[in-house]
């Protein structure tokens, strides 16, 4: 088991990985937007306060920020800090619906995104989320839809549409991506964007929660045990273009969970672009390593100028 699930199991069930610090906040000149104006749906009660920890294990030599115990979600908005592409993406840090990675899997993403000409918009989605049962291995039954997770992806993605004038964006090149269980968001969102999980709250509601294309990085949730896609990501020729990137020594979320979604993908038409490496693990964000799988961003630009969303790189 690797460093990730090892440190996302002590917190969920021993809540001895991490040292407990303040709530989470961006850093200067960032605001944090409340998703919903008023009580979120499907409110549930949450363990405790919200509050994040620094973790006391080290990924890339640096150590993890993890924020639960989240009820109220929001988003927060990086402008791009290159020449603006007009593209943005929503940023959905991993956890296992228990916590969020929130500089590893969002701000150090941020970091990349708008370095590029990209707008960031970090999602804080509300944690522990999903009635999932869990086992030694640290791995939820894989058949339930992360309903408030998911409500509030869908909310950010019509709220970035709504807001895309004053934010400089092009609503057109609206994605989305996202790490672990993350990834399942990415996943649940370009299939399920037309779902109704709750009613309007105001105009922003009008609009597509469709996002223009997907990167689901090491997706959790995808295969069910047996193999099969996941009968809650009904992929269909609706869903976007979609990037993926798995290691094959991944014992958190194996192999199999790209490898089923990528097939699902291909038979529907969808155009899909895969990157399988033999080394890497799980949550290595995008730290460079030694392990050839963290250059996946410099794929991932050349994807994206491939399918019209930022200009083309030079290669």
């Amino acid at each position: 088991m690797k460093l990730w699930a090892i440190a996302v199991c002590l917190l969920a069930v021993c809540g001895g990985a991490y040292a407990k610090t303040m709530v989470w906040q961006p850093n200067a000149g960032h605001t944090q937007i409340p998703l919903w104006p008023g009580t979120p749906p499907d409110a549930k009660p949450m363990p405790g306060a919200e509050y994040a920890s620094n973790s006391k294990s080290l990924v890339a030599g640096k150590t993890v920020v993890a924020v639960s115990n989240v009820s109220q979600p929001t988003m927060t908005v990086y402008g791009p800090t290159a020449k603006n592409t007009g593209a943005a993406v929503v940023v959905i840090p991993g956890g296992g619906f228990q916590i969020l990675a929130m500089d590893l899997e969002g701000t150090d993403v941020c970091d990349w995104l708008t370095s590029k000409g990209i707008t960031c918009v970090l999602l804080k989605y509300r944690v522990p989320s999903v009635p999932y049962v869990w086992q030694c291995n640290c791995r939820p039954h894989n058949r339930v839809l992360s309903v408030p997770s998911l409500q509030d992806t869908q909310r950010a993605m019509r709220l970035v549409r709504h807001h895309a004038a004053d934010w400089h964006i092009d609503p057109q090149k609206v994605g989305v991506l996202g790490f672990s269980a993350g990834g399942y968001l990415v996943a649940e969102i370009s299939t399920n964007f037309a779902r109704h999980l709750y009613s309007p709250v105001d105009a922003a509601d009008r609009e597509s929660a469709r996002p223009d294309f997907a990167m689901p990085i090491y997706p959790g949730h995808l295969a069910t045990d047996d193999d099969k896609l996941n009968p809650n990501v009904p992929v269909s020729r609706e869903t976007p273009p979609t990037f993926l990137v798995q290691a094959d020594d991944d014992d958190v979320d194996g192999v199999n969970q790209s490898l089923v979604y990528y097939t699902a993908l291909k038979n529907a038409g969808v155009q899909v672009e895969m990157h399988l490496y033999a080394h890497g693990g799980h949550a290595f964000g995008l730290r460079p390593t030694s392990n050839p799988i963290t250059r996946w961003p410099a794929l991932a630009e050349q994807w994206m100028s491939t399918i019209g969303v930022v200009p083309a790189t030079g290669r």
